[in-house]
Order: structure tokens, then C-alpha cells, then sequence
């Protein structure tokens, strides 16, 4: 099972009140796809072992512009919940987002949905 790192995260994904991520790279990711939610997964230091975190399956993939969630305040704030930072609005998620990962609102991201249930198979978008 393949990892994907949550270090700004962690406690959102420990708690379970994260359920969508935005990622640079990952459009080869397809719905139904368990992985195991880690703390780090690269550039561990000599010694280092990745921290497990819980397993997730993907429900949807999709690929967006961050700049979506500034142009539409009420999706930005709903989906800046879904990302774990519900004391954000869309606009300043997207400017945290740019910053951690040296990006710009007009990127083109992919948006992942999960699920903590990685056995109701039903509840999945194939």
C-alpha cells in the first residue's frame, strides 16, 4: 500500500477531520485506492522511520485551480472545513497553501476526496 504524507495535517487526519486534500502531482490516483496516511514519507534522516498514521480510501479525484476557492467564497469556506482549517476562509487556505508549497492561485491541483471507512465499498465514486 503506497504511503501519502499529512505533516501539516496530522492531527486533522489522527482526529478524522480532514476528508480532502490538495496536492501538486497525484493525477494518476484513482477512486477506491487505499493508502496509508503517514506524518513524513520523504526525506526521512538517517535512521528516521515514517509514523503511520491510519489507512484511507480515495472517493474522487479531481483536478482544479486553487483560485476556485477565492472566486467562490461559500465553496472556499466549505472546502477549507473539508481540508481541516475550518477557522479559514477559501481565499486565505489558498494563500497558506501557496506558501508552504511555492505555488500560485492560478495552479492547477488535485483535489482528493477520502474515507476513514476503507471497508464500505458502496459509499465510493468509481
Amino acid at each position: 500500500m503506497a504511503n501519502i504524507s499529512f505533516m501539516l495535517t496530522t492531527e486533522q487526519i489522527r482526529r478524522g477531520t480532514k476528508d480532502v486534500t490538495r496536492r501538486l502531482g497525484w493525477e494518476s490516483l484513482r477512486p477506491g485506492t487505499l493508502l496509508t496516511a503517514c506524518v513524513k514519507c520523504m526525506g526521512l534522516k538517517a535512521g528516521e522511520q515514517v509514523q503511520r498514521i491510519r489507512e484511507i480510501r480515495i472517493v474522487s479525484v479531481r483536478r482544479e485551480p486553487l483560485q476556485s476557492m477565492v472566486d467562490d467564497p461559500p465553496y472556499g469556506q466549505h472546502e477549507a472545513i473539508r481540508e481541516g482549517f475550518p477557522e479559514l476562509t477559501g481565499a486565505q487556505f489558498v494563500e497558506m497553501f501557496c506558501r508552504e508549497m511555492k505555488c500560485r492561485p492560478e495552479t492547477i491541483v488535485t483535489r482528493i476526496e477520502f474515507s476513514y471507512d476503507i471497508n464500505n465499498a458502496e459509499k465510493f465514486l468509481f
